[in-house]
């Protein structure tokens, strides 16, 4: 059986795929906090969050990310991962994410690292 984090992490893969508005939104709270890296610019709340994705989105089929939850307590789960984008470059990833008790992110803080490309 899947942890909160695990199925949280599916439906982000899903979302990322899809980039429907509504399957994004769908993994926020409402005063959600998103960082894409830890000194951005927080996007605060579910609507910023949406809006931020769809103006730097990636084309489905133009990524792949291999994922697996490294530590999961209480609402707080570490998630390790590589995104590789084959035709140009890779990323080793580490995210911080915060779980209501719906199994939505309160928080979300990612961390991104280049990778030497094997395209």
């Amino acid at each position: 059986m899947a942890t909160k984090g695990e199925e949280w992490v599916a439906q982000y893969v899903a979302a990322w795929k899809s980039n429907d508005p509504e399957q994004i939104g769908a993994l926020f709270t409402d005063d959600a906090v998103y960082l894409t890296s830890p000194d951005s610019d927080a996007r605060r709340g579910r609507e910023a969050i949406v809006a931020g994705w769809l103006e730097d989105l990636d084309e489905p089929g133009t990524w792949t990310f291999d994922w697996k939850v490294i530590h999961e307590d209480d609402g707080f789960a570490v998630v390790q991962g590589r995104t590789e984008y084959p035709a140009e470059r890779d990323y080793i990833n580490l995210w911080i994410v915060r779980l209501a008790d719906d199994g939505r992110a309160t928080e979300f803080t990612e961390w991104y690292m280049p990778r030497p490309h094997e395209g």
